[in-house]
């Protein structure tokens, strides 16, 4: 599942990735349970929606470290 996120075609953050959503320009939606509630709620919403596929990772450092950051991300998207 997050071997996708290997990919080049992928967005990083939440700015980015709501940004990313709001120009339907996503396939799927990555988000760490561990990160605050209110940074995801939008971006829920969002691809609810647009009726993009939602996978949840573990935590925020898992996520940044499938995408190849040294940082830990609250999102992560990978685009059409």
């Amino acid at each position: 599942m997050l071997e996708a996120l290997q990919q080049t075609n992928k967005v990083i953050g939440v700015k980015q990735t709501n940004k990313a959503l709001n120009q339907d320009k996503v396939k799927t939606l990555y988000l760490a349970q561990d990160a605050e509630a209110f940074l995801l709620e939008k971006l829920k919403d969002a691809a609810n929606k647009k009726e993009v596929e939602i996978l949840y990772v573990d935590s925020m450092k898992k996520l940044g470290k499938a995408c190849g950051i040294d940082v830990s991300a609250a999102a992560a998207a990978i685009l059409k």
